[in-house]
């Protein structure tokens, strides 16, 4: 195998970068590369635009967005919030950790996504939030998901980070529910160095309540600067020019002005990354359609998928093999490494000390067992995405 085809089967970054990224960081560099200003500003305006939003707050991960939607939501102690078992920890967690009970709703086979027809019979007179996950990059269903909503009268918080331009009837993600939340992890189909998040709603009072939690709550009081429009008539303690006050205790969720310069680069660029991976995509399901034991993922046609991941399930009795052997093989004779997206939440600690257990959500579970994700990002070569198919051929039994 040659080196170039080595590096374009690795997955552990999901974006590219190129020069004009560089030219971004030199620039916010020559301006002392401050927190949270006009480049964090404009970024916000034009991912707000992008999804067909109203506001969008830069955050420092994909995770803080989660926690300050549920925190602008005011969920607490003894509120219920639903979500699926097959996710990254992060979306059940931003609950727990406010001392709200989570509800786990098993999840639709085909798309791995959260079941809208079993979500009905978890909803009680205390569920507040319900965060779908679009899962690898597709859309859940969001009009049946929706309907509940409006039905019971809980708020939806997409958890978007794995599709970012990903759309549900030409509606991008994000922009259906309460809010939406994204991750520009070095995983994700944009990044901003590493790490980053942001959030976006349509709704004003739950966007100042997440503006505000995002920095500690503080507000400034005196005459208009360049970032903020103030109250004058506010002065305690006399006449100054300014004074800053908190309206609670917050946190620092901010993004700093650099990443937010290479995030403005990397969404003009999302679409083109995108519609790479969707073209990778199919060139991978083309050739792995006639190869017995594996379960392609399905494309709804009311989504478009961007496929952060490729997931297969493998099953063992017509493959020859069962996932963890596959795994081993493609490392060890292919030096190919596949990722496993994800053992559900209620086989873990964190939510067995909850009350959870095995054997709860069947088809999330069972599905776990057989599931891995196939290496797919922008930069693969024909070469790589021909060695990736001819490795995972040359293991079949």
């Amino acid at each position: 195998m040659s080196p170039s085809i080595k590096y374009d089967l690795e997955i552990k970054f999901g974006s590219e970068y190129g020069p004009e990224e560089a030219e971004a960081m030199l620039r916010v560099l020559a301006n002392n590369a401050p927190t949270s200003g006009d480049e964090c500003i404009a970024f916000e305006r034009e991912f707000a635009e992008y999804c067909g939003t109203k506001h969008a707050r830069c955050c420092s991960n994909g995770t803080a967005a989660l926690f300050l939607s549920l925190v602008a939501l005011d969920i607490k102690p003894g509120d219920r919030v639903i979500t699926t078992p097959l996710t990254w920890i992060a979306t059940a967690a931003a609950a727990a950790t406010l001392g709200a009970d989570v509800d786990f709703v098993d999840i639709d086979p085909v798309t791995y996504n959260l079941d809208p027809n079993r979500l009905a019979e978890a909803i009680t007179p205390n569920t507040k939030a319900v965060l779908p996950v679009h899962l690898y990059g597709q859309c859940a269903d969001m009009d049946a998901i929706l309907a509940l909503a409006n039905e019971h009268g809980f708020a939806v918080v997409e958890d978007a980070c794995h599709a970012l331009g990903a759309t549900y009837k030409g509606r991008v993600s994000g922009s259906m529910g309460a809010t939406g939340c994204f991750s520009f992890h070095e995983q994700k189909n944009i990044s901003t160095l590493g790490e980053g998040g942001i959030v976006v709603t349509n709704d004003p009072a739950l966007f100042e309540r997440m503006a505000l939690y995002r920095s500690h709550c503080a507000r400034v009081y005196g005459k208009s600067t360049k970032y903020c429009s103030i109250d004058e008539t506010k002065f305690p303690m006399g006449k100054r020019f300014w004074w800053q006050d908190f309206d609670d205790c917050g946190y620092n969720f901010r993004m700093t002005d650099i990443q937010a310069a290479v995030g403005r680069v990397q969404l003009k660029k999302l679409d083109m990354l995108n519609a790479r991976r969707i073209a990778n995509a199919a060139y991978l399901t083309e050739q792995l359609s006639d190869v017995q034991g594996l379960t392609l993922p399905a494309v709804k046609p009311e989504c478009k998928h961007v496929f952060h991941l490729y997931p297969v399930q493998i099953d063992a009795g017509k493959f020859g093999m069962d996932k963890d052997d596959f795994i081993l093989a493609m490392l060890n004779e292919y030096g190919i490494k596949i990722g496993t997206h994800y053992n559900p939440l209620n086989w873990t600690q964190a939510f067995q000390k909850r009350g959870f257990k095995r054997g709860q959500f069947p088809v999330a579970e069972a599905a776990a067992g057989r599931l891995i994700t196939l290496p797919l990002h922008p930069r693969q070569t024909p070469e790589a995405l021909e060695y990736l198919v001819h490795s995972i051929k040359a293991l079949k039994k």
